[in-house]
């Protein structure tokens, strides 16, 4: 009798990478929809130059790694990563902005590192912090959404576009008549001025829990993060890792003083929390890979943001958040390594 004999694996997996990224991408969509809707079609530009300079740099790394482009761009992380530093973006963005950081987080915060699978930080993440830091001004551009008694001026898709290639406004128009603060921005500046929470909350840009169009585009954020989920396609662990490391600091320094201290439900709804806790942080290469590795990672990136945005800098501290647990991500898989079953660990044995 002849047996066939195959090369390991033996069993074929019931997944591949590209079929996952195709997932994420889909489960992006709606929450693509509500941004522009609410905020215009500027995520749309920013999404199609962040594309072209993720697939070019990685085409170009492929190459001078002796390496065929094909092979990385098939897997569609690439896509993933333009996709997630379009959100990250405000709607008004000049396009070398967004190509400074989507190269930077494809060639340098990936293919330097070794490429998929063995990049330590989160790509998008990186490129963000690098925009960031080298142009902090065209960061503050954030246009008020559609809805609600918010007083502005509303830019044409022309126009939008105009401003996406040149960085200059339409000389009728000034930067004051089409930009607004953000729902933290406000949420900052009001509690350094010594205004309660109940008065901040006031102000027409605030709905319900977050801001005015922006609790609604984290509605959507949440229904594919869930659908990610019920496919698989990302574990429980981290989403509720990092609900538990923002909610519960937040829940307590707003019971203690609720007219200095934003609710847990602003912190969620407002900025990128939802985010990160679905999109971001979940990334299975940078993320820690155990399960109970998964909530200490996630708790930690949760309790983070909350620590930036009440006595950092940054208003959101999602990227840093996210960056520094990737660095702890070595440390979090040797204490949460799971035993391996046959085998029992010495006393004293590392």
């Amino acid at each position: 009798m002849e047996f066939e004999h195959r090369e390991a694996p033996h069993m074929a997996p019931t997944a591949d990478v590209a079929t996952m990224m195709q997932q994420v991408l889909l489960a992006l969509v709606p929450a693509a929809v509500a941004h522009v809707w609410f905020f215009g079609p500027g995520l749309i530009f920013n999404l199609l130059i962040a594309t072209a300079a993720c697939v070019g740099g990685e085409a170009l790394m492929m190459r001078l790694r002796g390496r065929p482009p094909v092979r990385a761009l098939s897997d569609y992380s690439a896509l993933v990563t333009a996709a997630l530093l379009a959100f990250a973006l405000p709607s008004l963005t000049p396009w070398w902005v967004t190509a400074t950081g989507a190269l930077f987080g494809i060639i340098v915060a990936k293919h330097l590192y070794g490429g998929l699978g063995f990049n330590i930080f989160n790509p998008a993440m990186a490129g963000y912090v690098v925009v960031l830091v080298a142009f902090p001004m065209h960061l503050n551009l954030w246009v008020a959404p559609r809805m609600g008694d918010i007083d502005y001026q509303f830019l044409s898709v022309l126009q939008t576009l105009t401003y996406t290639l040149t960085g200059s406004l339409p000389d009728a128009l000034t930067y004051d008549e089409i930009s607004r603060a953000t729902p933290l921005d406000a949420m900052k500046s009001g509690l350094n001025d010594m205004r309660t929470t109940v008065e901040i909350r006031s102000l027409p840009i605030m709905g319900d829990f977050g801001g005015v169009g922006w609790e609604w585009i984290g509605n959507f954020i949440a229904i594919g993060g869930f659908w990610l989920m019920i496919r698989r396609v990302i574990r429980w662990h981290i989403p509720v890792g990092v609900g538990v490391g923002l909610l519960i600091p937040a829940g307590i320094m707003w019971l203690a003083s609720p007219g200095t201290e934003p609710s847990p439900g602003f912190h969620m709804f407002s900025g990128a929390a939802l985010m990160c806790a679905f999109f971001i942080a979940t990334d299975p290469v940078s993320a820690a890979a155990s399960p109970k590795g998964r909530l200490i990672y996630g708790a930690g990136i949760g309790f983070l943001i909350y620590a930036i945005r009440t006595w950092g800098a940054d208003v959101d501290g999602v990227a840093f958040a996210v960056l520094m647990m990737n660095m702890a991500v070595p440390a979090i898989d040797r204490i949460t390594r799971p035993r391996i079953v046959g085998h029992r660990r010495d006393a004293g044995a590392p």
